[in-house]
């Protein structure tokens, strides 16, 4: 037993990682990091599939209430096909009238429906643009078709046989999603596609 004042050399260990072991490291967290990837991507799809399903919703309820308010649709088209919007012919009119930023066919400028705005962008996402049309989360304006000629029907998108419903529908108004891809179902129909839409 070393005595006080005693000069003792002390051998001390440093323990350091190795070139390999760093590399064992690095490849591990790089595996683990492959594996968990596509399931943060199914995530993050789901949640923007949950989003557009909500807004599609949201939609077709500010439409429904526009006619409960005023007993007629938000549109002066007198067709069907005419009273498509989103696809080819714009939204943003109509949407300006369902949240009370004109008086046209909106006359008490009531707020049927308030989704969030950005309207630095031409197409944002999950917000109404510049433009006064509603997107979609991937940047796609929603789409949607009334009842204009009133005989309580409107066209499917899809088809009769499309999977996704009877054609005609019988309802007042309906919205869909092109999801994704931003192309209207797979292979035409509804069926294995990535759209959403509000009447299922």
């Amino acid at each position: 037993m070393p005595f006080p004042g005693a000069n003792v050399e002390m051998e001390m260990k440093t323990r350091a990682f190795t070139l390999i072991e760093l590399l064992v490291v690095i490849v591990i967290i790089t595996i683990l990091m492959g594996l968990a990837f596509p399931v943060f991507q199914s995530i993050q799809t789901q949640a923007k599939k949950t989003q557009a399903k909500n807004d599609v919703i949201q939609i077709v309820t500010a439409v429904n209430a526009f006619y409960t308010e005023y007993g007629r649709y938000p549109t002066t088209e007198t067709t069907d096909v005419n009273a498509t919007y989103g696809t080819g012919n714009s939204s943003g009119l109509l949407f300006n009238e369902l949240r009370g930023k004109t008086a046209t066919l909106n006359t008490r400028q009531i707020v049927f429906i308030s989704p969030p705005e950005d309207s630095t962008q031409a197409n944002p996402k999950g917000k109404i643009g510049s433009d006064g049309q509603f997107y979609d989360p991937w940047g796609s304006a929603y789409a949607l078709r009334m009842d204009a000629d009133y005989d309580n029907q409107v066209a499917n998108p899809f088809g009769g046989n499309g999977g996704a419903g009877a054609d005609p529908i019988r309802q007042g108004v309906i919205a869909w999603s092109l999801g994704k891809d931003l192309t209207l179902g797979k292979n035409g129909k509804f069926t294995g596609s990535d759209d959403v839409i509000s009447w299922q």
